[in-house]
Order: structure tokens, then C-alpha cells, then sequence
């Protein structure tokens, strides 16, 4: 099966959870900056969120250059990736309104952690999807990046009980880890 009508569907899925997030932001009452105050937990949270979704999305694409055929468990592996990913408005706008309270920073940071669980699956099912192909095992490698944000993550949830600003920052943490691109992918394919 060809990989480009998986990949149409999770630019879809990902640019309408982003669009569910950002529609969120409700336009405040008055003209005047201070108007604008109250909005800044829900701001913050969807852009945390945002961000997260745009390193998913940016990674999800190199990952699946590197491949040239789908089946049925990479079909459910990146559906598993979606459905987490897709909760990220969710927990975003119950973090922001609720100023960052600690059930929330909890909850979000569970979602992230399972996301970055399912991100790990479906790496591990295209590459034993496409076992003969060492090029993408090769550029995936051991995979360091990927399970320090989980160590990140389990340290963060519980945390959030203790101090969901210290969660919060282990968050934005990871987030900027991840910013910097994935060139491995790129690299392994070039050579």
C-alpha cells in the first residue's frame, strides 16, 4: 500500500486539532491591553500546545520520507499517534483556564507522554515494516532524544503535584529539545 494517502490523512488530522486548539482563544471583551490579561495561561498553554503539535507534525513527516510502503499495523500504529495527539486541545484549554493548576499540568503531561509513546511505536513498526531497509533503523539509531522526553515526561506528571510551574518547564524543556530539527532521518537518506 503507498504511503501518500496516510500521509494526506495525518497532514488532515493534525491541521484540524491544530485549528480546534487555536479557535479556543476567545476574543476578550475590550479594547484595551489589559483586556488582554486574563487570556495569558490560555495563550501560553496553546502555544505549548502548538508547538508540540509542530514538532510532531515536522517529525512525523521526516519519519515517513524514509519509507515507501504502509501496511496494516503502521495504518493503526499512526492512528494510535493521532488519537493522542488529538487530545492536545483538549488538555491545552484545561490547563490555560485553570491557571496551570495541577490536575491539568498532570493531564497534559500524561497526553504527551503517551504521544510520545505512540511516536516511539510507530518508528519500531516501519522499521520492522521495512526490515530489509537498514537506512531508517540506521537514521532512528538508539533513539536517545526520544526516551529522555519520556524519562522528562514520568518525572513531570508527578511533579506537577508538587509544583505544576517546575512540570510546566520540564515541558518547555522538551519541546525546545525537539525544536532543534531531526537531521537524522535526512542524513541516513542522503548517504
Amino acid at each position: 500500500m503507498s504511503k501518500g494517502r496516510m500521509e494526506a490523512f495525518s497532514d488532515g488530522v493534525i491541521t484540524i486539532i491544530i485549528t480546534i486548539m487555536l479557535l479556543e482563544l476567545r476574543v476578550p471583551h475590550g479594547a484595551d491591553l489589559a483586556t488582554l490579561l486574563p487570556l495569558t495561561p490560555v495563550f501560553l498553554s496553546c502555544a505549548l500546545s502548538f508547538i508540540v503539535l509542530a514538532i510532531y507534525w515536522n517529525n512525523h513527516f521526516h519519519l515517513l520520507q524514509a519509507i515507501n510502503r504502509v501496511d496494516g499495523r503502521v495504518l493503526r500504529a499512526n492512528l494510535h499517534l493521532l488519537f493522542w495527539l488529538s487530545l492536545a486541545p483538549f488538555v491545552a484549554a484545561w490547563m490555560g483556564e485553570n491557571q496551570f493548576s495541577s490536575w491539568p499540568v498532570a493531564l497534559c503531561g500524561t497526553v504527551l507522554l503517551l504521544s510520545a509513546i505512540a511516536y516511539y511505536i510507530l518508528a519500531r513498526v516501519l522499521i520492522s515494516t521495512h526490515g530489509e531497509d537498514p537506512a531508517l533503523a540506521t537514521a532512528l539509531g538508539r533513539d536517545a532524544k526520544g526516551k529522555h522526553t519520556v524519562v522528562f515526561y514520568l518525572v513531570a506528571i508527578p511533579l506537577a503535584f508538587v509544583n505544576s510551574w517546575i512540570a510546566c518547564a520540564i515541558y518547555i524543556v522538551v519541546a525546545v529539545m525537539w525544536l532543534v530539527p531531526e537531521r537524522r532521518i535526512e542524513n541516513a537518506l542522503v548517504q
